[in-house]
């Protein structure tokens, strides 16, 4: 799941700048709650994900005026995600042919 985890996480924060708990809600409404990402998993994605380069992160203030870090694509993590998106694609068609043989 990890390297689905960062490429949903790519996608999400190439519609703007969010902070963790966003960007679940994001991920489990855009799947129509038929995914729900667990906290633990996610912050762990951020931080790879931030380690790597492809996001970057800023403290800001929420809705709900609360402290939260903010984060934001960076011009690796568009790179990654074009690419990640396309192998994502050959993999799920490759797939779905199996799938689909009688």
């Amino acid at each position: 799941m990890h390297g689905t985890l960062d490429l949903l996480v790519l996608k999400t924060l190439s519609w703007g700048p969010m902070h963790g708990y966003g960007v679940s809600i994001w991920i489990k409404e855009r799947a129509a709650h038929e995914l729900e990402v667990v906290d633990a998993a996610l912050y762990k994605a951020l931080h790879r994900l931030e380690a790597s380069g492809a996001i970057e992160a800023e403290w800001g203030v929420s809705d709900n005026n609360r402290r939260a870090r903010y984060y934001s694509l960076t011009r690796r993590g568009r790179q990654m995600l074009r690419a990640e998106t396309a192998t994502w694609k050959r993999y799920a068609a490759a797939v779905a042919t199996i799938l689909e043989t009688a």
